[in-house]
């Protein structure tokens, strides 16, 4: 089968789309269009990180016009999505559940060899879930021996309810508070959800079909990474099968030298109009994630400095993508003071680009309403690379 060329006009276009970024509301509004952007998505990470609003809700609410953050609750309270960790902790929906399994069967045969206190404590823990119903890790005795050396150094009771977690024992949802809630997976699976264990190569197979549905156009080492699980170039032989039977196809981009990047048909005469719309983005946000898909289609050099000592750091701790059409314009480094309900711009850095009048009101207005979803009633600006925009955004609010 011959390569589709596209332009890079044309990929951004596609990746925006299948990112659900071509326009705001593009799954409609409502509880309803929650479900349909994680049914499309497949996946939404969920990130502990407070500084603004977590990830989860800032990637649905960049995307949901009038989000509640209960919808998402009620969601898997209604069995429709649940809660697990493929290649990062996210939000799936529920049709996808024995996909789940490879993963958690993958985490019992690798771990390590437990000890025979280890496994007393697992059956202990899960015979009191059984026994008392859902618990938090809150509920369990104090049974740490030394003091903590760390975020990851965990008691042996969340240890042990974490293996549980991973291996299916126990699935979880969240209170308010973000704490985890561990219960069997009885009380929350619905009664015909399909526990089918996938083969390999179906495993595989739809690893490649949902990360170019919500990729729109992607390499083969970024669905290994959603798809660890599959067996080592699985993913490379069925992808190269599905080109062969003509449900993906291989593409490239005028003037760029890459591996091959493949996509799905749907796209190759499909009319997307994006509605230069300026989407504020989490750090974590799908589009986001693998940096080097910004520098390829986006020219866009970007990195999570949360991550990076901090002499190192260019933009500031929790930077936060502007995007504003097929372009990103800046980068916000923000926090929201909760008790004085201020968000705090540390950093509003622009890109060297030359934005109209319009877009930076449209930037305004969009911080605006990020700082309203924050639960924040004003906005300071700390610094900004660029004085007349610093002084044009101020007006907007």
């Amino acid at each position: 089968m011959s390569q589709l060329i596209l332009s890079s006009s044309q990929a951004r276009k596609i990746i925006l789309h299948a990112a659900g970024l071509s326009k705001r509301g593009q799954f409609g509004k409502g509880l309803e269009s929650v479900y349909k952007l994680i049914d499309h998505l497949g996946f939404v990470q969920i990130d502990a990180n407070y500084v603004v609003e977590r990830a989860h809700h800032l990637i649905i609410a960049a995307r949901t016009p009038d989000y509640k953050q209960e919808w998402l609750e009620e969601l898997q309270a209604d069995g429709r999505i649940f809660e697990f960790f493929i290649s990062d902790a996210g939000y799936m929906p529920m049709h996808d559940f024995r996909f789940s399994l490879p993963v958690k069967e993958g985490f019992r045969l690798k771990r390590p060899a437990l000890t025979q206190p280890e496994i007393n404590l697992m059956n202990n823990v899960l015979d009191r879930i059984e026994r008392d119903g859902p618990l938090t890790v809150k509920d369990f005795d104090n049974d740490r021996q030394e003091a903590s050396s760390g975020w990851w150094d965990w008691r042996p009771s969340k240890i042990a309810l974490e293996r549980l977690y991973m291996d299916g024992s126990l699935m979880t949802t969240r209170k308010k508070d973000f704490n985890k809630i561990y219960d069997l997976p009885l009380n929350l699976l619905p009664d015909d959800v399909d526990f089918t264990m996938p083969t390999p190569e179906e495993f595989a197979r739809h690893m490649i079909r949902r990360c170019l549905k919500s990729m729109g156009i992607a390499y083969v080492k970024e669905i290994n990474w959603r798809a660890r699980r599959a067996k080592e170039n699985l993913v490379k032989q069925e992808i190269k099968k599905m080109v062969e039977e003509g449900e993906v196809c291989e593409v490239s981009i005028e003037g760029l030298k890459t591996a091959p990047l493949y996509m799905l048909p749907v796209y190759k005469n499909k009319k997307i109009e994006l509605n230069d719309d300026v989407f504020i983005l989490s750090p974590f946000d799908p589009l986001n994630v693998f940096r080097h898909r910004l520098k390829d289609f986006f020219d866009f050099d970007y990195q999570i400095e949360c991550f990076v000592p901090e002499p190192k750091r260019k933009y500031g701790y929790f930077s936060l993508p502007v995007l504003a059409g097929d372009t990103f314009v800046a980068r916000m480094d923000s926090k929201a003071d909760r008790k004085k309900r201020i968000l705090i711009i540390h950093n509003l850095h622009f890109e060297p680009l030359k934005l109209s009048k319009q877009e930076i009101v449209k930037i305004g207005l969009a911080i605006k309403a990020f700082a309203t979803f924050n639960q924040c009633k004003e906005i300071v600006i700390s610094k900004s690379n660029n004085k007349q925009y610093w002084k044009d955004i101020k007006a907007c609010f």
